[in-house]
């Protein structure tokens, strides 16, 4: 099965300046070993076959006249391989000569792509030898007895796979031609490069590659000489990278002396997704038209294994420098979220249930904070804890300490008489432990949080997260039901990251235990009585599912639109060493069943702040018939 991931290379061989011979015999090399690991397109430096410091030789007609005779003998030496090869090399035409890239594979020449931007360096003159791609007096070109597109506007295609080349330098204008690739339908961006070292340029480099495979929601493939070539006034490092939407996937070696292959798989159906939901890749017309080249792609790619990681917690901010910085960004999108609702509509108060657990426990930091911002008193939220028929000493302990360490009004209304009564009014027989049980307990909270709220004249601060509502784990009018979701755009496993990390801010100290005790605590509704000795018996995770795999499957689904065995494969990448594969799929099914039947919760949710990528609300980010059928997932979710 396609599953839309695509397995490219960069390629950084040895190189003997001017000797196109030695030079070919080890491009051939590195094209077999490509090419038996499955990759389907494998990218040389610029210049490769001649070496790109030739300098002046390159005026040598004997000089291309080698470069040609190299190039047809890797034709035909390589003629049996499923794989797409781009090489660098000077190409004479029109009385002038061409920095160019020749795009072959299986004996074929698919296209010849020409340099547009030439450096104006002191250490490096290429205007010199080359002119520019820019003004060509004709679009083909004969090279090794074929007659071939010779154009800086080409597209490579196959499929669902669309690449388009620049060279070195054009990627360091304030315009590449990558831009006018991409918006011209490329998913795949190639560059041919030669690009010298020197102190702080790779840290810039790296992050112009990252940022242009983000602006133009693409992949790019990034691929510069490096030993052999002369040093007489310039050092090359051998970069190769490889970067997707933004995100550096695979890097070489730097200033190795040994030749290298760098393999990574690019996801192409998640960029195509991500562009299909974006505008501007329907909008542009380019001023001179493309020309589409139908390339064959192998399609044996199921037979290699894909050589890419996946983060099991896609939600969680990645532990680098810049953690501290992106938790407290989530807090304060919340916090100010939080604080417009309460300007806006005048209240001074509000009213929050304190149940002891993971997700009320965040709700109530955010909304101190909030009144912290605000300038008004702590003592103005009301924190209420609920206890009922499955309340167990441990999180009423932590409900009650959390909402006395954080200096809030706390007050304690235990539901059990009303609900009994209420089970007598409605005839539900005292043993009775179904849905009806568990729900009217949530809702006799929800009709308690907001009683209080309208008598002290304040918003119900909703509790619920993003997870809870990809599940629809809430019961409708219940806990569903609030004036403010401060959590809707938190899923579970961030929340439980979000916690720690303010439990360890330098002023918590007084709270630090009492949050990592709620941290450690089971995740449970409690609507279900404890066990004899006080336990919690009702566990979530043991019903639906590990949360961390919901998570997983959400952040996928909505954001990419994953088909189920996709989410399988990659499920089974992330989770190898924790969940066995029939497990996995278990809770896949169970995911997509709740999410498609649990639409009708989310179509009425309360207002609340979109924090990253994945949204559920119905006003925004997501819209969906609270009526569509699941079959289709289903069924090929049960047949992996």
């Amino acid at each position: 099965m396609d599953l839309g991931f695509l397995k490219i290379a960069v390629a950084v061989p040895s190189v003997k300046v001017g000797d196109c011979t030695y030079n070919t015999d080890r491009i051939i090399g590195m094209i077999h070993t490509a090419s038996e690991q499955g990759v389907s397109i494998v990218a040389f430096p610029e210049l490769c076959i001649t070496g790109y410091t030739c300098a002046d030789l390159f005026g040598q007609p004997f000089l291309l006249e080698q470069a040609e005779l190299a190039l047809a003998r890797l034709l035909e030496q390589t003629a049996s391989y499923p794989i797409i090869c781009l090489v660098g090399i000077p190409i004479a035409a029109d009385n002038h000569i061409y920095n160019a890239a020749v795009v072959f594979g299986m004996g074929t020449i698919y296209g010849i792509v020409p340099k547009t931007y030439l450096p104006n360096y002191n250490e490096y003159y290429e205007a010199r030898w080359f002119a520019s791609g820019a003004d060509l007096k004709t679009d083909t070109l004969t090279l090794c007895g074929q007659t071939v597109p010779f154009a800086k506007e080409l597209l490579f295609e196959s499929g669902k796979i669309c690449f388009a080349v620049e060279i070195c330098e054009d990627l360091w204008v304030p315009i590449p031609p990558s831009s006018h690739h991409a918006l011209a339908g490329a998913n795949l961006l190639i560059n041919l490069s030669a690009s010298n070292e020197m102190t702080g340029k790779h840290t810039y480099l790296r992050s112009l590659i990252a940022q242009q495979s983000a602006r133009t929601l693409s992949a790019y493939l990034y691929c510069s000489c490096g030993f052999g070539e002369s040093s007489t006034d310039i050092v090359f490092a051998g970069n190769g990278l490889i970067a997707e939407n933004g995100i550096l996937v695979k890097e070489a070696e730097r200033f190795s002396l040994e030749e290298q292959l760098a393999i990574a798989d690019v996801d192409i159906e998640r960029l195509m997704t991500l562009r299909r939901k974006t505008n501007t890749f329907t909008d542009y017309t380019p001023k001179t038209p493309y020309r589409r080249v139908a390339v064959p792609l192998r399609n044996d790619g199921n037979n290699y294994p894909i050589e890419r990681t996946f983060d099991p917690h896609p939600f969680i901010p990645r532990q680098t420098d810049a953690m501290q910085e992106r938790c407290e960004e989530i807090v304060n999108i919340q916090v100010n979220g939080l604080a417009q609702r309460i300007h806006h509509t005048r209240v001074r108060s509000a009213v929050i249930g304190i149940s002891g657990g993971l997700d009320s426990t965040l709700a109530l930091l955010i909304t101190a904070r909030t009144f912290d911002k605000l300038g008004l008193p702590r003592t103005a939220i009301t924190g209420i804890t609920m206890p009922g028929f499955g309340t167990t000493g441990r999180t009423h302990n932590n409900a009650l300490k959390l909402m006395k360490l954080l200096g809030i009004t706390a007050e304690e209304v235990n539901i059990c008489e009303a609900c009994n009564i209420h089970f007598r009014d409605i005839g539900l027989d005292a043993n009775d432990r179904s849905t009806t049980y568990e729900n009217a307990q949530a809702r006799e909270r929800t009709q308690i949080l907001m009683d209080i709220a309208n008598r002290k004249g304040g918003l119900v601060i909703g509790t619920g997260d993003l997870s809870e509502l990809a599940l629809g784990w809430a019961t409708y009018n219940g806990d569903h039901m609030s004036m403010y979701g401060v959590n809707c755009g938190i899923p579970k496993t961030l929340v439980r990251y979000l916690v720690r990390w303010i439990a360890d801010l330098p002023e918590n100290a007084l709270i630090r235990s009492c949050l990592l005790d709620i941290i450690d605590t089971p995740i449970s509704p409690e609507l279900l009585p404890a066990s004899q000795e006080g336990e919690i018996l009702q566990k979530t995770e043991e019903l639906v599912g590990p949360y961390e795999l919901h998570d997983f499957f959400l952040y996928h689904f909505v954001r990419f639109g994953y088909r189920p065995a996709k989410l399988h494969f990659m499920a089974r990448q992330a989770f190898a060493e924790k969940y066995p594969a029939p497990e996995i799929k278990k809770w896949l099914i169970v995911f997509l069943r709740r999410f498609f039947n649990q639409q009708f919760k989310r179509s009425a949710l309360p207002d609340g702040p979109k924090v990253g990528s994945i949204s559920l609300s119905p006003r925004g980010d997501w819209r969906m018939p609270s009526d569509a059928s699941v079959s289709e997932w289903i069924r090929e979710a049960e047949s992996l």
